[in-house]
């Protein structure tokens, strides 16, 4: 089976991990660099060439998408299923998930937490978010990013209102967030494959950052999840159409509050902490995905 692994950089700990996980479980990776990815529609078919060469067909794709390329990386998975080849994940549920205000919404109509959200372009209702909000301080996020990236801590209002005018100034669009005082530079990360959480851990600053993420200097542990957060997880997967998702969590003195889906999560941290396998888990999804199952 041909599987192919889009990705911006093989060298990446989750991008080789998969490599190498397909060829141990008896298929052909194919390393598929997005921007290096040409689509051609003719004679009513879709055509793909990596580079100069037309890639032919897959049999199965595994699409890794940087936020920095979302619109491309949507074209080129959009081109694929169009094509006939089925690919995790879809291009409606990365383009729902990747939108952090969007997804927030979906995930509000089907009854899951998340923090209080408000997304502005009003300077007077910036100044009213923070009663709205529950008071100071306040979070600001991009509605594209990973890793951290993009999401600030803003102490009182007058620096909330310059963090938005500078990137109102630029064209981007911040949304205004409640900050969750009791996760106390914690949070939860569930992988849910397929309807099922897989694995789990719980990632703390070590660095006195209020962000978590690994790659911001976090910390993971392995963590078993309470029943009311596997299936906060698992609902929130099944609304945003993502078959393999992380889902990170806030617990809040309420419950769990979902801050994010990601479509394309890594895994290191996540295998470092759990001593999991995840590449194989994917992977063998991948193949009964392929299959039909």
């Amino acid at each position: 089976m041909k599987m192919g692994i889009l990705s911006r950089d093989r060298q990446l700990y989750t991008t080789k991990r998969l490599l190498w996980t397909v060829k141990e479980i008896g298929h052909d990776p194919i390393f598929l660099d997005t921007l290096k990815l040409s689509l051609v529609v003719r004679d009513r078919s879709f055509e793909v060439y990596y580079e100069e060469e037309n890639l032919g067909q897959m049999d199965v794709v595994l699409g890794r998408i940087g936020a920095s390329i979302t619109d491309y990386g949507l074209a080129v998975i959009r081109h694929f299923e169009l094509g006939g080849t089925p690919v995790v994940n879809s291009s409606q549920s990365i383009a729902d998930s990747r939108d952090k205000f969007r997804s927030l919404q979906v995930l509000t109509k089907h009854g899951i937490r998340v923090p209080a959200t408000m997304l502005t372009r009003s300077p007077v209702m910036t100044m009213r978010s923070v009663d709205l909000l529950g008071g100071m301080p306040i979070v600001l996020k991009m509605l594209q990013g990973t890793q951290g990236i993009g999401v600030m801590l803003a102490e009182n209002p007058s620096a909330a209102e310059s963090i938005l005018e500078t990137f109102w100034g630029l064209g981007h669009d911040i949304q205004i967030q409640s900050f969750i005082k009791e996760a106390k530079g914690r949070d939860i990360r569930a992988l849910v494959i397929d309807g099922q959480v897989v694995a789990a851990m719980k990632r703390e600053s070590t660095t006195g950052e209020f962000r978590s993420n690994i790659h911001r200097g976090g910390e993971g542990k392995l963590f078993i999840l309470p029943p009311v957060f596997e299936e906060t997880a698992i609902k929130t997967a099944e609304v945003l159409g993502l078959k393999v998702a992380g889902i990170d969590m806030l617990e809040s003195h309420e419950g769990p509050v979902v801050i994010e889906a990601n479509s394309s999560p890594g895994f290191e941290g996540l295998e470092r902490a759990t001593h999991k396998d995840v590449a194989r888990m994917i992977l063998e999804f991948l193949v009964r995905h392929a299959r039909g199952g």
